[in-house]
């Protein structure tokens, strides 16, 4: 199928497109073509056909002569679409109902099978457009020669005269089945002719069998495509940006798809991470059993069970779980004997060589009298005293004096703050206690 074309050539290079190069060339109606980078079906393209006499015998004679001898040809500018001459002259137009005819039917409908004979003609472009379909998507290609030479295709031309008085030519592109090399793009393509014999052979041959010979796809090498940009589907978008060459989206740069993948993404992540968690799980309940176990000593008992088992770990137990009561109460009863000892120690110290016991003296019974113990360690309050017996009398006496004015002075009833000097004369003190001696 062929529905868009271009076609940029100037009116003095089609015949030579065509193979025309020796030949007497007559244009015909050119002042209606428009070069144009996106030609459609109801467009003026240029046309190449025989040159045909008039309707009488001897006039046809003496055309097909003038033919043969000097190959005169038509530069005919014809409208995209046949219409054939058959068709009411009141209906309107509808160049899109037969801008295409499949070659393998051509000599069986009888809108083209009258039109072999003598309405062969050939059309020629710089390339076409073809659609990949994709879905609801459709990608447009360029399909033209890699060396820039223009494609000529294998045409059927008729004439229609309108209500008005008015004829007008209208041709159709033949198709065949698409080529091995572009099968993938669409099923059918134009029939190219791509040397002189081929174009000879369509435009002056009168062997139908030949015709069958010539109507195959195009099958070399130098026919390349490219994909161009979508805009080019409006038949109203023209001019070079049509033929731009254009970088398709790759399947994964797709929104959908990023979407989808995103979101598998995600799913596998969340399930390793469930993996993970029931790992952990699996360990907090059922350790392995390398961990091996110390053996208890008293240092470690308070320590040896991190939750009621013993066995949990610590990491998921606060810290007030890490002591046992047990371990609590074995040192409460530690701190106890230890304090016992110390008491055991102090009232009945060990009799051993290097606790030696001194004999009684004066001096030692006045270290026992100040501290009330007579076999309490000495280091606690030790009084020398090197002046004799009578001064350590003399000292035991002032004790119990004081002690009899302190008992007197705790006994008395609270009474209010006076003046120190209030007090009489008559209280003795110190130096007056000594100075009676």
């Amino acid at each position: 199928m062929c529905g868009r074309s271009r076609c940029t050539l100037r009116a003095d290079d089609i015949p030579r497109a065509c193979y025309r190069n020796n030949s007497s060339v007559r244009n015909l109606h050119m002042d209606r073509y428009r070069p144009s980078y996106n030609v459609s079906p109801g467009h003026h393209l240029p046309v190449v056909r025989r040159e045909q006499g008039s309707s009488s015998a001897a006039s046809a004679a003496a055309a097909a002569a003038a033919v043969s001898e000097s190959d005169g040809v038509v530069v005919h500018c014809m409208k995209w679409g046949l219409i054939p001459s058959f068709t009411k002259k009141s209906d309107k137009p509808d160049h899109y109902k037969m801008f295409n005819a499949r070659s393998e039917s051509i000599s069986e409908k009888a809108s083209f099978r009258r039109l072999i004979p003598k309405n062969r003609c050939l059309v020629a472009v710089e390339g076409f457009y073809e659609w990949k379909k994709d879905g609801q998507k459709k990608q447009p290609y360029y399909i033209h020669f890699k060396d820039g030479r223009p494609l000529v295709f294998a045409a059927l031309y008729d004439a229609w005269e309108n209500s008005e008085g008015e004829i007008l030519y209208t041709f159709t592109i033949l198709t065949t089945s698409s080529s091995s090399a572009l099968q993938w793009l669409h099923d059918r393509m134009p029939v190219i002719l791509g040397d002189k014999v081929s174009t000879d052979t369509w435009l002056n041959g009168s062997s139908s069998s030949k015709f069958d010979n010539m109507l195959k796809p195009y099958e070399d090498v130098d026919l390349v495509w490219y994909p161009v940009t979508p805009a080019m589907g409006k038949p109203s978008f023209d001019g070079p940006e049509c033929i731009n060459e254009i970088k398709l989206r790759i399947e994964g740069s797709n929104p959908i798809t990023k979407f989808f993948s995103t979101k598998a993404t995600k799913k596998e992540e969340s399930s390793n991470l469930e993996e993970k968690n029931s790992f952990a799980e699996s360990f907090k309940t059922d350790p392995p059993k390398r961990f091996k176990k110390e053996p208890e000593t008293q240092d470690n008992t308070a320590f040896s069970s991190f939750t009621e088992k013993g066995d949990q770990d610590a990491r998921s137990n606060p810290i007030s779980k890490f002591f046992s009561t047990k371990g609590i109460k074995e040192e409460e009863s530690n701190l106890e004997e230890k304090k016992s000892s110390a008491a055991s120690f102090m009232t009945d110290p060990p009799k051993t060589n290097s606790f030696k016991k001194e004999p009684d003296t004066v001096d030692s019974k006045a270290v026992s009298f100040f501290t009330g113990k007579g076999d309490q360690d000495s280091t606690s309050s030790v009084v020398h005293s090197q002046d004799g017996p009578a001064k350590c009398q003399l000292k035991r006496d002032y004790e119990e004096f004081n002690a009899d004015e302190t008992s007197k002075l705790c006994s008395t009833p609270a009474r209010k703050k006076g003046n120190p000097k209030d007090c009489g004369d008559k209280q003795p003190t110190l130096f007056s206690y000594f100075g009676k001696s």
